[in-house]
Parts: structure tokens; C-alpha cells; sequence
């Protein structure tokens, strides 16, 4: 049996979010991966990666798993309707719906959210909200066909939980020793609550950029629905 995931690429992606969960789901038996976006011209990660996709949207194969991975290049996709009809289009076939990361924020502007459960990264996960999603503070988050993970490096951990849930443990296990992803980082900041204040602060100062942005995004898009809400008139 072959299952076929589909990774959206996109200019300014964080590139591990995509090649983390790539690589799983790329070792696991019987899986093709594709990597979609507009064109095939090759897109340039946050970290100045040369990505090539293999399909685009007009001539993109049915999906098992539609994935939406994140990075600073997501706000631009946030008002972008011909990504957000894709995921919408794709999603509605889709048997799992995912995102890494800030991706999570792309399924929110596609209206994917609604009453679910979900998690991003964690500096961006006071916008779960804004999209009515239900804000879970943990790696891998999972509500029906959605499963979102939070940070960066949780597209790993999330790759092989959604091989064990298609595949079996076995095979996750096996993709996992394949991989020898046994992690044991050398030092204890890789979550606000083990980071001390100074690299909390300094992390938030390179991320600064790209929140202000988002922030800007929401405060316009709550101005407009605002405007847009009927007058209630007193008499």
C-alpha cells in the first residue's frame, strides 16, 4: 500500500520544520512524499535552502496527509487565497490534516481551527485563538483528522507518531532506530519554561520580526470584522 504525503514549500519556510518530518515520513515503507507549492521553481528557505517542489497545485495527486509546515514566510501565505483554497480543497480529502509550527496559523486562516484542539510554537501560540482553536500546550496535538505539532523540531516527533497511527509502532520504531533519533540535547533551554530570562529575552528579540508582523495582521483583520459587525441601534 502506498500513502502519499503532501508538504506544502514556500519562500521563507523554516526549513527544518519541513525536513524534519520529511525525513520520517520519507524513510517509512510504502511512502511518497511530495513537496507542493504554485510552480516548480525552487524556493528559497528562512535559512537560505534551496528547496525544489515536486508538484504544484494544479496537477497535485490525491493525499493521504496533507502537511503545512511554518517559518516567517507563513504570514505572507496568511492572505494568500490561492494557498488558502489549496489547503481548504485538500484538506476536505485529505484522511489527516497537519501542520509543524507556525503552520498551524495557515490552517486557522483556512478555517480549519474551529473548536479543535491545537498547538504551534510557542511564540506564536497566543494566535490559536484569533482562529478559535483550542490552545494545548504539548508537542503534538490531536483533535479527530487534525494533528498539529508546536515548534520546529516537534515535526520529528510528530512524523513518527503519525507513521505508528498509519503503519503500526513497529514500523515507527524501526524509522525511528533508522534514524537514530534518540535525542539528548546538551543543555536545558529549549522551552520558555527551561530557558533562563536572558535567552528567553534574546530568542524573542531574533523572533521579534517576524510576530510583529502577525500581530499588525490580526489587529487589521479584528479592525475590519469590527467594522463590518452590524450597528446595533437603541431607541
Amino acid at each position: 500500500m502506498t500513502l502519499r504525503f503532501g508538504i506544502l514549500v514556500f519562500p521563507n519556510v523554516q526549513q527544518l520544520d519541513l525536513t524534519g518530518p520529511y525525513e520520517v515520513l520519507a524513510s517509512a515503507k510504502g511512502a511518497e512524499v511530495e513537496l507542493i507549492w504554485k510552480d516548480r521553481s525552487p524556493v528559497t528557505s528562512s535559512t537560505r535552502l534551496a528547496l525544489n517542489p515536486t508538484v504544484t497545485f494544479d496537477d497535485c495527486p490525491p493525499l493521504d496527509v496533507l502537511c503545512v509546515p511554518g517559518g516567517g514566510g507563513v504570514n505572507a501565505l496568511l492572505e494568500d487565497k490561492a494557498v488558502l483554497d489549496f489547503v481548504r480543497q485538500r484538506a476536505a480529502q485529505a484522511r489527516y490534516v497537519t501542520s509543524v509550527c507556525s503552520g498551524a496559523l495557515v490552517l486557522g486562516a483556512a478555517g480549519l481551527l474551529k473548536g479543535k484542539r491545537a498547538t504551534t510554537h510557542w511564540y506564536a501560540h497566543d494566535f490559536l485563538e484569533e482562529f478559535g482553536a483550542v490552545p494545548v500546550d504539548a508537542r503534538i496535538a490531536e483533535d479527530g483528522n487534525l494533528i498539529t505539532a508546536g515548534g520546529v523540531t516537534s515535526g520529528i516527533d510528530f512524523g513518527l507518531a503519525l507513521v505508528a497511527r498509519l503503519l503500526g509502532q513497529a514500523e515507527a520504531e524501526t524509522v525511528q532506530l533508522s534514524l537514530e533519533y534518540a535525542p539528548a540535547p546538551p543543555f536545558r533551554s529549549g522551552t520558555p519554561a527551561e530557558a533562563s530570562p536572558a535567552v528567553l529575552a534574546e530568542a524573542k528579540e531574533r523572533l521579534a520580526g517576524s510576530r510583529r508582523v502577525r500581530e499588525e495582521m490580526f489587529a487589521r483583520w479584528r479592525d475590519a470584522r469590527a467594522a463590518a459587525a452590524p450597528t446595533r441601534i437603541h431607541g
